[in-house]
C-alpha cells in the first residue's frame, strides 16, 4: 500500500507552520514543502497506519490499495464528521463504498 497526497486538494492546513498530517505521522515521514503542501519523504517507509488519512481536513490524502484488497487502482479516504470517521473505498469502476466508525 502507499499513501498519496493530492496536491490540488492539499492546502498545507493554511498558514499553519505544521499541517495536521505532519503532526500526527508516527514515523515523521511527512513535511510541508516549499509550495506549502504536505509531502511524504519516502513512501516505502510508510507504516500504512492511516493516521494522516484520518486527520486531513481536505481529504487530500488517500491510501492506494493493493489488488488483493480493493482491486488494482482502488483507494481509501477518510472524513471526520459528527464524532464519526467515514471511510470511502473508491473502486476502479467508479463506485464508492462507505463505512462509518464511531470515534
Amino acid at each position: 500500500m502507499a499513501v498519496e497526497i493530492n496536491k490540488e486538494l492539499c492546502n498545507g492546513c493554511g498558514k499553519s507552520k505544521e499541517p495536521l498530517c505532519v503532526r500526527i505521522c508516527p514515523g515523521n515521514l511527512l513535511y510541508k514543502n516549499a509550495t506549502d503542501k504536505a509531502e511524504i519523504r519516502e513512501k516505502r517507509d510508510c507504516w500504512d497506519c492511516a493516521a494522516c488519512v484520518k486527520e486531513c481536513p481536505k481529504q487530500a490524502i488517500e491510501i492506494c490499495l493493493p489488488a488483493e484488497i480493493g482491486g488494482r487502482g482502488s483507494t481509501l479516504q477518510a472524513e471526520k464528521k459528527d464524532g464519526k470517521i467515514i471511510w470511502y473505498l473508491n473502486k476502479v469502476d467508479g463506485s464508492v463504498e462507505k463505512f462509518k466508525i464511531n470515534v
